[in-house]
């Protein structure tokens, strides 16, 4: 237990310097760099980091320390607790910020230099893991280090179905943060970890449960066993497709694209129940009635 103790300690020293970056950043920078830049580095570099250690302890721990996938479940669901509430906004994930960009809550530029911020910490939080890994402080990080240059692809299905996965995962992810994104913090926060756990338990033996194209790019791309193409296919286009899938079913359109709701119809925001509409009409029978015979009454010319 004492490998797992270390990594456990990394991963809260990991969340500890990237809150004191944000904290920083945040008084040195303006709000909109801040927003764009600074934060979206900090949370990539946060995100890759821990998902790549406890990824480690799922591939190493069962044989390597004697403990199962329950342990990195559940530190897995506790990180994403602490994210969401350490995240300070960012998404750290491509798919959510062309969501916020398709829903007009960002702008081109913003959304530019949002995805490149994701891209270079995702890949600083892969550097940052392997010069740890290099310490060899624990035998899990020696064994590591072993099988490193053997690393093979996380794709365990067909290509189709791989894409499949990886786009469900992302469809539901999607339209829970969609149905979630006006609640309040302390209810979004553990739903959204929970949904990340679930969905990380049911399809990691598919294609490695990642539904982030930033995070999928430095964890897996580089191993054999897939074309570049493959990995295109599944960890960028599969989970595009579901964010897009997720968007439409919620909102009914996509609001940057078009502004008709193409699956809901439009309907008056100020309903008027049956029975008042049906009261009204009997009182104006007896109106009607009386002018219709004051008008026959009357003499012609």
């Amino acid at each position: 237990m004492a490998g797992l103790n270390v990594s456990i300690a990394f991963l809260f020293l990991v969340v500890g310097v990237c809150q004191a970056l944000r904290w920083l950043s945040k008084r040195l920078l303006s709000p909109g760099t801040y927003g764009c830049l600074a934060r979206e580095l900090a949370g990539s570099l946060e995100l890759c980091t821990s998902c790549l250690e406890l990824r480690m302890l799922v591939e190493i721990g069962p044989w390597g320390g004697g403990f199962g996938p329950d342990v990195a479940l559940t530190l897995l669901f506790l990180l994403f607790v602490v994210h969401g509430a350490s995240f300070d906004g960012a998404s750290a994930n491509p798919t959510v910020s062309l969501q916020e960009f398709l829903l007009l809550e960002s702008n081109l530029a913003a959304t530019a230099a949002k995805l490149l911020a994701q891209g270079v910490g995702t890949g600083l939080g892969w550097a940052v893991t392997k010069l740890y890994w290099s310490w060899e402080l624990t035998h899990f990080h020696l064994i590591q280090n072993l099988i490193a240059s053997e690393c093979s692809s996380s794709i365990h299905t067909s290509l189709h179905h791989a894409a499949f996965v990886e786009g469900t995962c992302s469809f539901l992810f999607h339209l829970v943060l969609l149905k979630l994104r006006r609640s309040h913090q302390m209810y979004w926060v553990p739903v959204l970890a929970a949904t990340v756990t679930f969905l990380t338990y049911t399809a990691r033996p598919f294609t490695g449960a990642f539904f982030n194209p930033a995070l999928a790019t430095v964890a897996t791309f580089h191993c054999s066993g897939n074309s570049f193409w493959d990995y295109v296919q599944v960890y960028w286009l599969g989970p595009l497709a579901g964010m897009l899938a997720a968007l439409l079913l919620y909102q009914g359109n996509i609001p940057r694209l078009f502004k008709k709701n193409l699956l809901y119809s439009q309907k008056s925001k100020y309903k008027i129940p049956k029975a008042r509409v049906a009261a009204h009409m009997e009182r104006d029978k007896p109106r009607q009635k009386r002018r219709g015979e004051k008008s026959n009454s009357e003499p012609h010319a």
